[in-house]
């Protein structure tokens, strides 16, 4: 398959079957993770699998307005920056999740970016406070996003190269 048109097939997957995701998928979404490219290769990131049905009930939780997916997912991947390690650890995160997010296409499972960064837990309080509660990671470490998994209930139609906003290209000059 070529590239571009892995590009065009990713779509956020919301709704799951049920069925497991292989463990050998959850593997090569992670090997994917990590073969992120990284500003100076310094790789600030650390990775929370979740595949506990309760934990990932009560992880529906971290988001306002929501994160419900999480509840029918198989499977989640935390994704978590290290701020002191790099400057740039939330454009190396977001590469990651990119990355990840491409690969569980690749593979027929369904994935879905829940950004943690910056929001608000449904309770109240961060996005990132909730999270930490509930998986134990530590201060030093800041919650980018989770990656939803689960196998599709069904597959989105791809995303249409005629569609695209391309009258946000400039060339030369704004």
């Amino acid at each position: 398959m070529e590239l571009l048109t892995y590009f065009q097939n990713r779509r956020s997957v919301r709704s799951y079957t049920g069925a497991p995701v292989p463990e050998e998928a959850v593997n090569q979404i992670l090997q994917a993770g990590m073969l992120s490219a990284s500003g100076k290769a310094l790789r600030p990131w650390e990775f929370i699998v979740v595949r506990n049905k309760e934990t990932l009930r009560a992880l529906a939780e971290c988001r306002k307005p929501a994160a419900k997916m999480l509840q029918d997912a198989d499977c989640a991947i935390v994704v978590l920056g290290d701020e002191a390690r790099s400057d740039v650890w939330v454009e190396d995160c977001s590469v990651v999740m990119a990355n990840m997010h491409l690969m569980a296409d690749g593979l027929g499972v369904g994935s879905c970016w829940v950004q943690g960064r910056l929001r608000e837990a449904s309770a109240g309080g961060s996005s990132e406070a909730f999270v930490r509660k509930l998986l134990g990671f530590p201060e030093h470490l800041r919650l980018e996003a989770i990656l939803t998994l689960g196998m599709p209930v069904q597959r989105p139609e791809p995303h249409c190269l005629e569609k695209l906003p391309t009258e946000k290209i400039h060339r030369e000059t704004y």
